[in-house]
């Protein structure tokens, strides 16, 4: 005879294995917590029109992240010490910081000091970017902007003051906004 639990007749355990949402190599156990293949975490890729910080390599002991979602708007502030800074809303800020990926429908407006900046978006302002820029098909960089190396993909927008070659001690670009 089942067992049966105190609510609606249902039995106490139910032992039907568990799938993790996307996953189609494994079943969730106590070896396995995310229902990869081999006790190996289960990582599909990311879609296209998705932005990772796959390009920024962690920092040691571990990176900052701070995203700006949808439909959020931050005006006004001064970020620091963050590794990659996610625009996907607006963003008006002066920031220094390691990585800015601005998403198709994000804009930031402001200063900003990166080694990498990948533009999908809008930016409009002082833009020193040591390592590399890359605009995006649908990306669109006003302003003043210094960079090491620049990938512009065709249909990506660049106008102002540009200037190729910038070292670690140019900050100009880190105004208040």
């Amino acid at each position: 005879m089942a067992l049966q639990g105190p609510f609606f007749g249902k039995k106490e355990a139910d032992h039907t294995p568990t799938r993790v949402p996307g996953s189609h190599l494994g079943v969730k156990s106590p070896l396995n917590p995310v229902g990869g293949a081999g006790g190996q975490p289960f990582s599909p890729a990311a879609p296209a029109n998705v932005l990772t910080p796959a390009s920024a390599p962690a920092a040691a002991g571990g990176s900052a992240m701070l995203t700006v979602g949808p439909n959020i708007k931050l005006k006004g502030v001064e970020i620091t010490d963050c590794d990659t800074l996610l625009v996907e809303g607006t963003v008006e800020a002066t920031m220094k910081s390691r990585v800015i990926q601005i998403a198709d429908k994000g804009t930031f407006k402001g200063s900003v000091e990166v080694d990498i900046a990948e533009v999908r978006g809008t930016f409009d302002g002082d833009l020193i970017a040591h390592e590399k820029l890359v605009i995006f098909a649908t990306g669109e960089v006003s302003g003043k902007t210094r960079y090491g190396k620049i990938i512009i993909e065709e249909g990506g927008r660049l106008s102002g003051e540009v200037a190729h070659g910038v070292t670690k001690d140019d900050t100009s670009a880190t105004k208040s906004v």
